[in-house]
């Protein structure tokens, strides 16, 4: 039986901290999956965010597991997995065919054939302390990788000087995770866990940031389909992307209708006008 790692008194407090926000950021993506099922469509939202959360997952967890000591990292992790492959599972069963086939291949490909392949030269090519660093920093790696999505919301905020696909709560949270298992992995003196969380902590500060100043600054309009693909990092020991369920501006759409109704209203009462100039000066 595993024994939590105790090395630090406050590394218990840190690491159930830790999974009380995770827990909460895995389940953010919860109402589009509901719209998805009211709808029976999931529109033009990509299946990329949740494969990536639980390929992390997967990693994290066959990590905390190797280390025979991290029973809160496997105990989040573990949820982690359940909880992206239902989301997958939803998406597959009412996406269109070609996305549902790239989905399928991309899932069996990557979550089975990579991590598969993972396990093996892990397993053959090393062994002891040896593998659990290696699979350790690998993990680092993929972490490190994943950060790379908020540079896409960031470049988006600039250039439409609006923060309306990126909730504040949310970046709130998912800093806040990264402070916490930053902190985790420091008192367990486990820089495989604290090391990406401060690139999250970083980037999620920026995002903060952002909101900060652009949060009434005057919006630039966007097509909804490009808010839709628009990603937000998760800073968790198991790293994840996550879809926002952004909203075209319905009431800038109406607004513009009705001007452009009565610009042709008077364009044509203007015509009417001068034909009946014409018909008294006959």
């Amino acid at each position: 039986m595993a024994v939590m790692n105790m090395q630090h008194p406050l590394a218990f407090t840190f690491g159930i901290l830790g999974n009380i926000i995770s827990f909460m950021v895995y389940l953010a993506p919860v109402p589009t999956f509901i719209r998805i099922l009211r709808k029976k469509s999931t529109e033009d939202f990509q299946s990329l965010p949740y494969l990536v959360a639980l390929f992390s997952s997967m990693l994290w967890l066959y990590y905390a597991m190797l280390k025979n000591d991290e029973i809160l990292l496997v105990t989040i992790n573990s949820f982690g997995c359940v909880i992206e492959t239902i989301y997958i599972a939803i998406y597959i069963a009412y996406a269109t065919r070609e996305s549902r086939v790239s989905t399928i291949k991309l899932l069996v490909s990557m979550n089975m054939g990579l991590f598969s392949l993972i396990i093996l030269l892990t397993h053959f090519l090393a062994s002891g302390s040896t593998r659990v660093k290696a699979l350790g920093w690998l993990c680092v790696a993929f972490s490190v990788c994943v950060f790379a999505a908020p540079l896409n919301i960031v470049k988006q905020i600039i250039r439409t000087k609006s923060v309306e696909f990126m909730p504040f709560t949310l970046s709130f949270f998912l800093t806040l995770s990264a402070v916490v298992w930053f902190a985790y992995g420091l008192f367990i003196k486990d820089m495989c866990v604290a090391l990406p969380n401060i690139l999250g902590f970083v980037l999620g500060l920026l995002q903060m940031l952002l909101y900060g100043i652009y949060r009434n600054a005057e919006k630039k309009k966007m097509p909804a389909e490009n808010l839709k693909s628009i990603v937000i990092l998760s800073t968790l020991g198991a790293s994840e992307v996550y879809p926002v369920d952004a909203q075209p501006d319905v009431s800038a759409a109406e607004h513009d209708q009705t001007e452009e109704s009565k610009e042709n209203e008077k364009s044509t009462d203007a015509s009417h006008d001068d034909l009946q100039s014409n018909e008294c000066a006959v």
